[in-house]
């Protein structure tokens, strides 16, 4: 029985990972992580047993090791106790759906370890794919999105030889605010933003959506995967979040995978790949559907696409200024502290600043300064 360790198990992807190993078996939970949700994670660890939990923040980790004394489970903490859960000796998978860059470590610690990885942490590849990529080619191990656009591509590639490949099209809601001109959306609300019209996600996921910050980074994050220059990576709009993305052929054929909005698929097609199980309700009805609208991105009025790909072409640690950015914007706006359109113009303004001091083929010491460095700027360190 295959053995996974999920960082990140009080989070949406996390708890419905736990969803489809409850419901469809098969696997076992090896080791559980949080940031500091101890409530949620005391009851994950009651019901799946795992030897070992890391609760990020070392002070909940000492209260949930007093009230989990009975149950024998060891309990760590910080980077280290993250590392330590995604490279304990027999875990055969490491789920990682952490939010932002504290991803990358236990990533690449789990892949020289020779762990196959459930990559649903857009920031990891977006902002260290440079070593990340070359690890998993070199130790031969499995890289599976979890991400639905990501894992439709790489369903549908399935078969496919590289040569006969054109392009891909990534596919967008559009987010609540399709349709809003810049001047409407000076005095939207975090409360707003926060109702997607398709999706339950985290917060900071689903503001990402409403910018398309989240599609700027899953085109960066393409482009590791799949090795695909960004001018063949495409996006268009699918406001009714059916097709999941699709793949150009060079015949001119297009591929796509099409299915409901529910994350439970690509996760389960992630933990238990090649195998696909059945998965109750998740038939998409194309009678009712009845069809299926398409659209351009506005990148006048929703700028932050074109900058992913002007962050993308530029490439180095450019898109950790991207990610980095966005992640203090995103926190200031719905603290209030920002306006929705100061989140975008937070993150031109940050590339702009970070330009003379571009790394290329950055190692993960250059990538981690990018970050700190961004975030000193934008709080008026430097």
């Amino acid at each position: 029985m295959r053995k996974i360790a999920i960082l990140g198990s009080t989070g949406s992807i996390g708890t419905q990972a736990l969803e489809v190993i409850r419901r469809q078996g098969g696997r076992e939970v090896a080791a559980l992580a949080a940031m500091k949700n101890i409530d949620r994670l005391e009851e994950q660890l009651r019901e799946f047993s795992p030897r070992l939990v890391c609760v990020y923040d070392e002070a909940a980790a000492k209260e949930l090791a007093a009230r989990a004394a009975d149950t024998g489970v060891k309990v760590v903490s910080g980077m280290d106790g993250l590392i330590e859960a995604a490279t304990m000796a027999d875990v055969d998978m490491v789920l990682v759906s952490v939010v932002g860059m504290i991803g990358i470590r236990p990533t690449l610690a789990a892949i020289e370890a020779g762990k196959d990885i459930a990559l649903a942490n857009k920031e990891t590849l977006v902002t260290a794919g440079h070593p990340i990529i070359p690890a998993v080619r070199e130790r031969g191990v499995g890289l599976y999105p979890v991400d639905s656009e990501h894992s439709a591509i790489f369903q549908v590639l399935k078969g496919q030889q590289p040569q006969h490949v054109d392009s891909i099209w990534i596919t967008a809601s559009g987010g609540p605010f399709r349709g809003r001109k810049k001047e409407e959306l000076a005095d939207v609300t975090p409360e707003e933003a926060l109702r997607h019209p398709n999706w339950s996600m985290g917060p900071k996921i689903t503001i990402d959506s409403s910018t398309m910050v989240n599609k700027g980074l899953e085109v960066m994050e393409a482009h590791w995967l799949f090795d695909m220059p960004y001018e063949r990576i495409h996006v268009v709009i699918q406001p009714q979040s059916i097709i999941h993305s699709m793949v150009q052929m060079k015949d001119g054929a297009l591929l796509a995978q099409l299915g409901t909005s529910d994350m439970k698929l690509p996760i389960q097609y992630a933990l238990y790949y090649p195998d696909r199980l059945p998965l109750a309700d998740n038939a998409l009805d194309l009678y009712a559907l009845g069809q299926i609208l398409l659209a351009q991105p506005d990148d006048e009025n929703f700028p932050a696409l074109p900058l992913a790909y002007r962050a993308g072409e530029t490439g180095g640690t450019m898109p950790v200024v991207y990610n980095a950015a966005n992640e203090w914007a995103v926190a200031r706006f719905l603290s209030r502290q920002l306006t929705y359109p100061a989140i975008t113009e937070t993150i031109e303004r940050a590339m702009e600043h970070h330009l003379p001091y571009l790394k290329n083929d950055p190692s993960l010491e250059e990538i981690l300064a990018a970050e700190r460095e961004t975030y000193d700027y934008l709080e008026g360190g430097i």
